[in-house]
C-alpha cells in the first residue's frame, strides 16, 4: 500500500499541512481567548468557566464557543472598529484646522454683514489660502 510518508514531497507536503493548520488553531485559540476577556457581557465566573473548558477540552471547547457565540464574536469586532474609526475621525478632525472653503466662507459671511470690509476679506481669504 502506498502511503505519503512513503514520498519525501508529499511527507513534505503533509507537515506543512499539519503545521499550518497548528498555527491557525492557535490562532484561532488566542482570538477567542481575546473575545472571552473583552466581553463585558458576561460574569467573571463566565469567563472563567470558558477558559477552563477551551483549556481542558480544547477541540470541544472552541467548536462550542464558536457555535455559540460566532455572530456575537463578529458584530462585537465590527463595533470595536466603528468606534476606533470614529476616534480616528474625529482626532484626525481636531488636529486638522479648517477647510480653506470654510474660512472664506466665513470670511464672505463677514463681508456680507458689514463686520468687515473688502480689504480684511482679501486679507482672510489669502491667510486661508496660504
Amino acid at each position: 500500500m502506498v502511503i505519503a510518508a512513503d514520498y519525501p514531497l508529499l511527507n513534505i507536503f503533509w507537515s506543512m499541512i499539519i503545521f499550518f493548520a497548528w498555527v491557525i488553531w492557535i490562532w484561532m485559540v488566542i482570538a477567542i481567548f481575546a473575545d472571552i476577556f473583552s466581553r463585558r457581557d458576561i460574569s467573571g465566573w463566565v469567563k472563567a468557566a470558558w477558559s477552563v473548558f477551551i483549556i481542558v477540552v480544547p477541540f470541544l471547547g472552541v467548536l462550542v464557543y464558536l457555535i455559540a457565540h460566532s455572530d456575537d464574536m463578529a458584530e462585537r469586532r465590527a463595533g470595536e472598529q466603528k468606534a476606533a474609526k470614529a476616534d480616528f475621525d474625529e482626532y484626525v478632525k481636531t488636529v486638522a484646522g479648517p477647510a480653506p472653503a470654510t474660512e472664506i466662507e466665513k470670511a464672505k459671511g463677514l463681508l456680507d454683514s458689514g463686520a468687515i470690509n473688502q480689504a480684511e476679506f482679501d486679507a482672510l481669504k489669502a491667510k486661508a489660502l496660504a
